[in-house]
């Protein structure tokens, strides 16, 4: 092996990894990010993927894409512009030319430049003359020949051989960036144990990329960033789909239930359902269902029976669950129906991210509905909520709708494992048989939780049902038992602001203006508030995680600033609602709504423009 000519150490660096969808760059960028974690960086990563399942092959709507940003300090965002972008095609450096940072790397494979490519991709003749990107650190790597030079021996069709191209420029991006390549050939022994020739001819690949990049000068020089200051701890890189069901294992452990979902395959929620089916190990019973409305009646029927019980869907889904949440409501009955949010309406934006069903959450049933809503910030914080929302819903006997997007579901972030011993208790109201006579709808005097009365224990039969009952739990159509009854549900979630954490802020705890989001937008808030912060200006932030109810300080800290600037992927919901729930306030928003999460950079200029003004 040579010499490398000069080492760059880098505070924090962002790639993109970026092809067609069989071009395998979702593997070659999560490889990549289990290496930097391994190595101890912070990180933070986006998945895009393509809204077809499988849109024509070399076009810009084919085009798949996997960023990761990481460093050696705290990372919150998977950065607004890359440092480097691997392009296995032109269409890829048609969907990223201005993601690219001036001066960047682009990689590309000379080999798919073909005139053919670079028509479909909608260039005349030189996608890098065309996109003006002559100044940039532009390598056309013969990936595509080098490959087949190198695994000539092996004895594979011409499609097996194409296939590990990824792994050649995972290898030129490795040794650019100094990692080493013992985990992903580690990944390689275990993905293709039974294929020992795919081990050999991956690996072989990987090298040959690691190698020819070594000889390349215009790869020099190559960047060190260092591990991150963390605390100790067993970490693992997780996104938020697994966060999300670990949650849920963790809330049924911690309640002594046996777990259920009842779910149908919806895009970005699908990975919750594949999870929780894989872990037949830990007892959790799991039913791919037929539909959404089957997904959660089952779910509902779970809960019935005893069951900490849980259903997925995206926007779409939550539509059609709407009745049965309904009947949750009614029944109140403990269910937590997760909501990975996407664009729309209809089909919309699949596998695009949005904040796009915060109203339907709070208000999309029929009647005076209340549930509970909360909402995840980061993959990693998936696992707090979901265990929260199943806390809640347990032990308050009503269902929660947790709100997580595409975003979170899909991108990583390493997280600290915790401890069973350190999470709560979590202490189901289960019906007392020797009480009698046994009151379905007898209260808890502090939550107004009713008691859960499981089927086959003598003394507690009941009715349970859509209609209205009293408290004895006959039907009614009393007037007065029906107000009464709507108010009693409607104080019991807001009794949940008893038991939520107050709106911390972030920042100035007065000043100049405060940046207010939800869920999924915080770690670009907060990137862009610390920012400001550091250049000497009162800024403030809180993202919101309870949103029904509401924490119990929020005019406390919102009198604070003179300016007040909702930040969403949407055209102003959560605003929306502000100004229904605390109207004395002025409310200026940032929106949003591309089926990409916000820069950095669009909520920096938005607030100084505020600022200015």
């Amino acid at each position: 092996m040579g010499k490398k000519s000069e080492v760059i150490e880098r505070e924090e660096v962002v790639i993109r990894f970026s092809g067609d969808s069989g071009d395998g760059m979702q593997l070659t960028g999560t490889l990549f990010s289990d290496t930097a974690a391994l190595f101890g960086n912070d990180l933070s990563t986006f998945p895009d993927y393509p809204a077809e399942i499988r849109a024509p092959q070399g076009t810009v709507g084919g085009v798949s894409g996997f960023q990761v940003h990481l460093g050696h300090s705290k990372i919150n965002t998977p950065g607004d512009f890359s440092d480097v972008l691997v392009a296995m095609n032109p269409a890829a450096i048609k969907a990223n030319a201005k993601w690219i940072k001036p001066g960047g790397t682009i990689i590309y494979d000379e080999g798919n430049f073909t005139e053919k490519n670079i028509e479909k991709a909608g260039y005349l003749k030189d996608p890098i003359a065309e996109e003006k990107l002559e100044s940039y650190n532009i390598i056309a790597a013969p990936i595509s020949s080098m490959v087949k030079e190198a695994l000539k021996d092996f004895g594979l069709d011409p499609k097996s051989v194409l296939r590990t191209k990824n792994m050649f420029a995972l290898g030129m991006v490795y040794w650019l960036f100094e990692r080493k390549l013992s985990y992903t050939e580690n990944y390689f022994e275990k993905k293709f144990k039974k294929n020992p020739v795919m081990i050999e001819a991956n690996k072989v690949a990987l090298r040959a990329g690691y190698y020819y990049a070594e000889t390349i000068e215009a790869l020099n020089p190559t960047y060190k960033i260092l591990p991150a200051d963390i605390a100790k701890g067993t970490y693992r890189n997780i996104n938020g789909n697994t966060a999300t069901a670990w949650g849920f294992l963790a809330a049924a452990e911690k309640a002594g239930l046996k777990l259920f979902i009842g779910s149908y395959p919806i895009t970005p929620a699908t990975g919750i359902l594949e999870e929780l089916a894989a872990r037949k190990d830990l007892g959790v019973k799991s039913f791919q269902a037929e539909d959404e409305i089957a997904g959660i009646c089952t779910s509902l029927g779970a809960s019935f029976a005893g069951c900490l019980a849980v259903t997925s869907t995206s926007g779409p889904g939550l539509a059609l669950k709407s009745e049965a949440i309904g009947l949750a409501v009614m029944a109140e009955l403990p269910i937590v129906v997760v909501n990975v949010q996407r664009g729309g309406p209809s089909t919309g934006l699949p596998t695009k991210t949005e904040q796009a069903d915060l109203m339907q959450a709070l208000y999309g049933r029929n009647g005076e509905c209340p549930v509970v809503v909360i909402a995840s910030s980061t993959p990693s914080d998936c696992f707090h909520f979901a265990f929260e929302a199943a806390k809640i819903a347990l032990e308050h006997m009503t269902p929660v709708l947790l709100l997580s997007d595409s975003y979170l579901a899909n991108g990583t972030e390493p997280w600290r494992i915790p401890e069973m011993k350190d999470l709560p208790k979590i202490n189901p109201p289960f019906a007392d048989p020797s009480e009698t006579p046994f009151l379905p709808y007898k209260r808890d005097i502090y939550k107004l939780a009713r008691s859960w009365a499981i089927p086959g224990i003598p003394g507690l039969e009941h009715r349970i049902g859509g209609l209205e009952k009293t408290f004895k739990g006959t039907v009614s159509y009393t007037p007065e038992n029906h107000e009464e009854m709507v108010m009693v549900r409607a104080e019991k979630v807001e009794r949940v602001a008893n038991e939520i954490p107050d709106l911390e802020v972030y920042g100035s705890k007065s000043g100049d203006l405060l940046v207010v989001g939800w869920g999924g937008s915080y770690g670009y808030l907060i990137t862009a508030v610390r920012e400001l912060i550091d250049e000497g200006f009162k800024v403030g932030l809180v993202n919101f995680n309870y949103i029904n109810p509401l924490p119990k300080n929020v005019k406390d800290v919102f009198k604070r600033f003179k300016k007040i600037v909702v930040c969403e992927l949407n055209m102003g919901q959560f605003a929306n609602y502000l100004r229904i729930k605390h109207q004395e306030f002025t409310y200026e928003q940032i929106n949003k709504v591309q089926g990409l999460p916000f820069t950095v950079n669009d909520i920096k200029e938005n607030c100084l423009k505020m600022l200015e003004a």
